[in-house]
């Protein structure tokens, strides 16, 4: 459970500085959103880029404690990156439209519909908060992707299995 007060909005000042230091080393992608244990400290303190469409924003949402209250429709398979599986994407399964509940800044339950992009966003950072990665959800038989050049190409299926070893990933990939 997150505190609130100095500490918390010093979390939330480096979160939003890693998420934007990350991008800048990135020539292809944009950081959309970090959960805090992805800097080392275990609060469930999410942040999302408020305009994910726009790279040259730096406005983001802030979630605290946030937890999904209602899932909604069949989950769909997109491509997924993350911050701490560097360079590494596959097809992950996330419901399109949930429902959010959090506490901002200040303490405020708040609650809001999530769909779309936004709602894998939710998922996938909120699964960050449970320890969860997106390889995590990931079967067996799953392919891996990597930006090479501006696009996005299959990975060899030793090198997937090698490189998802060391990021913890048990079993064979």
């Amino acid at each position: 459970m997150a505190e609130f007060g100095d500490e918390l909005e010093q979390l939330i000042d480096d979160m939003e500085q890693a998420t934007l230091d990350w991008e800048a080393s990135r020539d292809h992608e944009v950081g959309v959103a970090l959960a805090a244990v992805q800097v080392d400290v275990l609060q469930r303190v999410v942040i999302i880029r408020r305009d994910s469409n726009d790279p040259d924003s730096r406005d983001f949402d802030i979630y605290i404690n946030p937890e999904i209250t209602r899932f909604d429709g069949e989950p769909t398979l997109e491509l997924e990156g993350c911050l701490s599986v560097s360079d590494i994407y596959g097809y992950v399964p996330r419901y399109p439209k949930i429902k959010v509940k959090a506490q901002n800044i200040h303490g405020k339950t708040i609650k809001l519909f999530a769909r779309g992009f936004l709602a894998r966003i939710f998922q996938h950072e909120i699964d960050h908060t449970h320890g969860i990665t997106f390889a995590d959800k990931l079967g067996p038989d799953a392919e891996y992707y990597r930006i090479d050049g501006g696009k996005m190409q299959p990975l060899p299926r030793d090198e997937s299995q090698q490189l998802m070893k060391g990021y913890g990933v048990d079993g064979e990939v």
